[in-house]
């Protein structure tokens, strides 16, 4: 649903992202996939003076002068993904090449490195719509589904879907069955929003996130969270839950690391960069977020640290702050009544 999200409008107009760039609107986080001295060995040299960086960039100049043929056959030897295009393959390199000497000198120096989260929680809604949505048009979540990417196993750890009763505007719009593929009867059986987010709350506390496991969200775009979740909440009269206020934004993650164009950032795109193929209906609220948790498997098994680069503040929609970035989620609870 992610070029149909492009054209939402906040009924209220405290969040507003409609131009389908929500980096426009956001100032470029840097705590998003750690530069070079971020990744330091945490020994007294903490900048560029420790050996290990003369060791990477060497590396990495021998690296840009290969050939797309040589890249494949050097990643091939590593037993390391062939897929991609020329500069993610570059980039995979690059990466695994670093990860390996930063390693062995955090070893020497006593330090183990480890993920910022032991689990990521990726999050698809899908909502009512039409085919050209009026400005005040009021969109309802209808579809809840989560993806659990274990980040130390680099595997999907369980999924969650429930789909879910619109009340203000009970009847689906021909356009938004044939995109979603969510049928009337489908919704006409479904339960309304509180009662499925306490039923999405319950499938997270069983994982133990926020109690044993430290975790975060990861959205594929801005608008799941400061828009749909939040209009939800709203409309629902429940407030906005706690656990759900900072979230990873792939398309800001993936254009950090592998320093592509904002036209290369579309999930589409991202896959088909990575050598990899939608699997399953596109826009079906389930598939997208397996396929959104498949980008970031690749990006984390390229080495990209991923942290929380957005927020919701004060109902605005604001980067994350440094300090958050490596902040897990608090232990998920349903949200009180709205006064």
């Amino acid at each position: 649903m992610d070029d149909h999200k492009e054209n939402i409008h906040s009924a209220d107009g405290n969040v507003n992202v409609s131009n389908g760039d929500d980096d426009n609107k956001l100032k470029e986080d840097s705590t998003v996939c750690p530069k070079e001295k971020e990744d330091a060995p945490r020994a007294s040299n903490s900048d560029f003076s420790h050996a290990v960086y003369k060791e990477i960039s060497l590396a990495n100049g021998q690296i840009n002068r290969m050939s797309k043929e040589e890249l494949r056959l050097k990643l091939s030897q590593l037993k390391l993904d062939t897929r991609g295009v020329k500069d993610v393959m570059k980039k995979r390199l690059k990466s695994h090449y670093k990860k390996q000497k930063l390693a062995v000198a955090t070893a020497d120096d006593g330090q183990q490195a480890d993920a910022c989260y032991d689990y990521i929680c990726v999050v698809d809604f899908e909502a009512t719509c039409e085919e050209d949505n009026p400005r005040d048009f009021v969109h309802e979540i209808i579809e809840f589904p989560m993806v659990l990417i274990n980040t130390r196993t680099l595997e999907i750890a369980g999924t969650f879907r429930e789909y879910v009763k619109p009340e203000l505007c009970s009847k689906l719009s021909d356009f938004c069955v044939k995109l979603t593929g969510i049928t009337q009867e489908t919704v006409n059986a479904a339960q309304p929003f509180p009662l499925v987010l306490k039923q999405a709350v319950k499938w997270l506390e069983e994982k133990e996130l926020g109690t044993r496991y430290k975790y975060t969200f990861l959205t594929d775009g801005a608008w799941d969270m400061s828009k749909f979740l939040n209009m939800q909440c709203c409309l629902s009269q429940i407030r906005y839950p706690a656990f759900a206020r900072r979230w990873i934004n792939i398309r800001k993650a993936y254009r950090n690391f592998y320093k592509v164009p904002h036209s290369q950032i579309k999930l589409s795109t991202m896959l088909a960069k990575l050598g990899l193929q939608y699997e399953g209906r596109p826009h079906s609220g389930l598939d997208d977020s397996r396929n959104i948790a498949r980008v970031a498997l690749r990006m984390l098994r390229d080495g990209c640290r991923l942290r929380v680069n957005e927020q919701l503040h004060g109902g605005l929609l604001t980067p994350a702050p440094a300090w958050a970035a490596e902040e897990g989620a608090p232990p998920p609870r349903c949200p009180g009544n709205r006064r």
